[in-house]
């Protein structure tokens, strides 16, 4: 039985979808403020996120009269869920609304980092209205008030179920067609708050029976959640405005590196986000033998290599060091064991 319920909710298959299409571990987590590069950089991905932020948005809408008529918190909370959901796409508009204005001698990167901005904006609305949420719903402990309108509310609860799995569908197959791993998790993760949408049932459920605290101790727990939201959304937003990079990105240019004939050894390496473009700049130790033209055919090498697992490089600055007589070349038997190993 629990294996048709995962089923159903997709979780069977995520780790073909995640494996299967070649794609890794950047599906990780789900961030809000924050779009995935590997999004973002695909016409159709943009596509993907506009039009959840359509649905997602007119679900809300919907929700939120529905909170006004029948006095919820528990529908209030989740309405402000999904709001933060759709909020995600909004930092990637601007972003690509700053992208068209050209670079100047002040902004010489151009005006990327105003996403990680809209980030930090829609994280602080969040945290304001789940302080709001949470405010009313301990309220209600300590004040009841009766709930009306319990059709409504349960109603409401299951256009929120439906508004998500829409989306997680949605995302699901264009993110097998664009083989993005992000947006299939992304998928997946709606699919997660369709399950939140249907507590708000449970809680008009709960109230209809007689028990008149299921609707702010639903309120509390999905509150809960989206607290857990802020934290995460505001650790990244912030990480990247610190120009703080995920430990797979400097994996992914190290690995483009150390597999470039002619390279003994990689002595630094730097990225940094501008909005959804990364920039990166590395220092490389190669085989004093080689031709000033052998040189350069191990730099584009390791860029196309590095490109080719990071979608969203914008540019890679690369620096030739001579290596040391202490270092051995790649091509000695001892190095390539350890390689190898």
């Amino acid at each position: 039985m629990i294996t048709r319920v995962l089923n159903w909710l997709g979780f069977g298959s995520l780790g073909h979808d995640l494996h299967g299409h070649g794609v890794h571990d950047h599906a990780h987590g789900h961030i809000h403020g924050v779009i995935d590069p590997t999004i973002a950089t695909t016409a159709r991905g943009i596509w993907a996120i506009k039009w959840s932020f359509l649905i997602l948005a007119a679900t809300a809408a919907l929700q939120l009269v529905v909170v006004f008529v029948s006095d919820s918190v528990a529908l209030l909370a989740d309405t402000i869920h999904n709001i933060g959901d759709a909020g995600t796409a909004i930092p990637l508009w601007i972003a690509f609304l700053l992208a068209r204005w050209k670079p100047t001698d002040t902004f010489t990167y151009g005006y990327g980092r105003v996403e990680d901005f809209a980030g930090i904006i829609i994280v602080l609305i969040i945290l304001f209205s789940a302080l709001v949420a949470g405010y009313e719903a301990i309220d209600r402990l300590f004040h009841p008030r009766p709930v009306v309108q319990l059709g409504w509310l349960a109603a409401a609860g299951l256009i929120g179920f439906l508004g998500n799995e829409a989306v997680a569908v949605f995302r699901i197959r264009v993110g097998r067609e664009i083989n993005s791993a992000a947006l299939i998790a992304d998928g997946y993760h709606a699919r997660t708050d369709g399950l939140t949408s249907l507590a708000v049932v449970l809680g008009a459920f709960g109230v209809w029976v007689g028990f008149t605290l299921a609707d702010p101790i639903i309120g509390l727990i999905i509150t809960g959640v989206i607290f857990m939201i802020v934290w995460q959304s505001g650790k990244a937003v912030l990480t990247r405005m610190l120009d703080g990079v995920e430990p797979r990105t400097i994996g992914a240019l190290r690995h483009a590196a150390e597999h470039a004939d002619g390279v003994v050894n990689v002595e630094q390496i730097r990225a940094r986000w501008f909005g959804h473009r990364l920039y990166g700049e590395m220092t490389l130790a190669v085989d004093p033998a080689l031709s000033l033209a052998d040189a350069r055919k191990v730099v584009d090498g390791v860029k196309q290599h590095a490109r080719g697992h990071l979608p969203a490089l914008q540019s890679l600055h690369v620096e030739l060091a001579t290596a040391s007589g202490r270092e051995r070349p790649k091509h000695h038997p001892e190095a390539k064991r350890q390689h190898h190993h």
